[in-house]
Parts: C-alpha cells; sequence; structure tokens
C-alpha cells in the first residue's frame, strides 16, 4: 500500500458509527504495523485532518471544515442550481425539501438541499449523506440515463440489492429505467424511508448526466399524485440548470 492510499484509507475509516479510532485500532483495522499506523496518523494530525480526542483516539480535524467551506463557496453547480431549487420550493407551497444529488463512488450523494417550512420538510437526506445507489428517486433519476454497458456491469455486480429493491432481472430492471427515461422524471413511494415520496429528473452537461434534482415530501403532507403533478414544474427547473451548466462546462465536475 503506498503512502497516499495508506492516509486515503485511514480517513476511510471515519464514519458515522465509529468517529473515533486509536492508533492500535487503526493498524489492526488496516493491517498496519503500529510504527507504520502512527507515522500516517501523525501526519494527518499535522495537516489538521485528525485532531487528537480523549482516551488515546482521533477525530476528523479541522481542515476538513475548512475544506467544505471552500466546497460551498467554489462549486458551480450548487451555486447556479441553488436559486433555481429555491424557485421551485416556493412552486411547491414550500412542502418538502428540494435536493441536488451527485455520483459518489457506488452512491448518490446530496450535495446541496433547500428546505421548506420546518412542518413539511422532513427527509432523511440532508448535505453529504450518500444513499444506495438503486433505491429512491435521486437515484434511479441518475442511473436511467447510464450507457447500458455500465448498466449491465452495475447489475450484475449488485444484483442482490436490486433484487431486493424490487426488479427480479435484468430485462425487468432495464425496462422500468427504461420508463424512467421515457417520462423524463423517477417517481418512488417509501422506498428510501417509510413514507417519504421522491420525484426527481437528471441534469445533464453535454448529454451526459452529472447529477439531479428532486423534491422529498412525506405522505401525510402531499399525496403521490399531487407529488407527480409537479413533474412538469421539476422538468423546467433541470432544463434551467442544465443549459447554465452547458454554458459553463469548464468549471462543472462531471
Amino acid at each position: 500500500m503506498t503512502a497516499t492510499a495508506r492516509t486515503l484509507a485511514v480517513l476511510q475509516l471515519f464514519e458515522a458509527d465509529r468517529q473515533v479510532w486509536t492508533v492500535d485500532e487503526i493498524g489492526r483495522a488496516l493491517g498496519l504495523s503500529s510504527s507504520t499506523a502512527y507515522r500516517s496518523v501523525r501526519e494527518l494530525v499535522k495537516a489538521g485532518f485528525l485532531d487528537p480526542v480523549s482516551r488515546a483516539g482521533y477525530g476528523l480535524g479541522p481542515a476538513f471544515i475548512r475544506y467544505e467551506r471552500l466546497v460551498r463557496q467554489t462549486d458551480r453547480l450548487s451555486l447556479i442550481a441553488s436559486p433555481v431549487m429555491a424557485e421551485l420550493l416556493e412552486t411547491v407551497g414550500r412542502r418538502g425539501t428540494i435536493i441536488l444529488c451527485r455520483r459518489f463512488r457506488e452512491c448518490v450523494m446530496c450535495v446541496h438541499e433547500v428546505r421548506g417550512d420546518p412542518a413539511h420538510a422532513e427527509t432523511t437526506y440532508e448535505r453529504g449523506v450518500a444513499m444506495p445507489m438503486f433505491v429512491g428517486a435521486s437515484s434511479k433519476a441518475i442511473l436511467a440515463w447510464l450507457p447500458d454497458r455500465l448498466l449491465k456491469a452495475a447489475y450484475l455486480a449488485n444484483e442482490p440489492a436490486i433484487r431486493a429493491s424490487g426488479p427480479v432481472s435484468w430485462a425487468e430492471f432495464k425496462a422500468q429505467l427504461r420508463e424512467i427515461k421515457r417520462t423524463g422524471f423517477a417517481l418512488t413511494d417509501s422506498e428510501v424511508a417509510k413514507g417519504r415520496i421522491g420525484l426527481a429528473a437528471p441534469i445533464f452537461r453535454n448529454d451526459q448526466v452529472i447529477a439531479c434534482m428532486g423534491l422529498v415530501v412525506t405522505s401525510s403532507v402531499m399525496s403521490r399524485a399531487t407529488v407527480q403533478s409537479h413533474a412538469p414544474d421539476l422538468l423546467k427547473a433541470v432544463r434551467a440548470v442544465s443549459q447554465q451548466v452547458a454554458r459553463e462546462a469548464l468549471a462543472i465536475a462531471r
């Protein structure tokens, strides 16, 4: 394992369910000697990516806060989409949450959200939350526009998870995504969380899907039919963002 790979592996140990690690625990988890684990941790502490905490443990450090601020200031996709998302939220009566999502590894991650009135904006989505690639409107709105060769590879690599989400064969999986592509949007009910309805549509750059925008509401706030009635509003919003993205192609990540 190279020094760079080792550094990344250490950072990837830190998740919401495990926020503090000791050097010895890091070494055991990654199969590193105590001295190698210590050197990696020492360099990360020096750079501010890890911080010493109680009982010889380490947690994520302040460098992440600094870079998070820089991302918020410089992420052109979020900056372009934000006013469009705010306008869409007003169109739906400030009920629910408008989210912007991108692929991240084998997941779909929320990178920006605009929340409606507190009583109507319950959602498990917020910035930084990653959801399974095969569940929910946001995931399917991105999947449906991927090339067939990538879809088939994803299906073969994740067949048990895909079957658990509904489709029982490659043909059924592909047909489901083809219908989403035909309508231009994905609509799901209680897939990510019980009682949550999601509506999502893709954002493109040069005919390649790079993200999606979606509306997430609870079924007690808006019926499935009402959510679907806002599909034209959503499609108008993603077209506006896609057009602006096309004008700034060099500044937008894929």
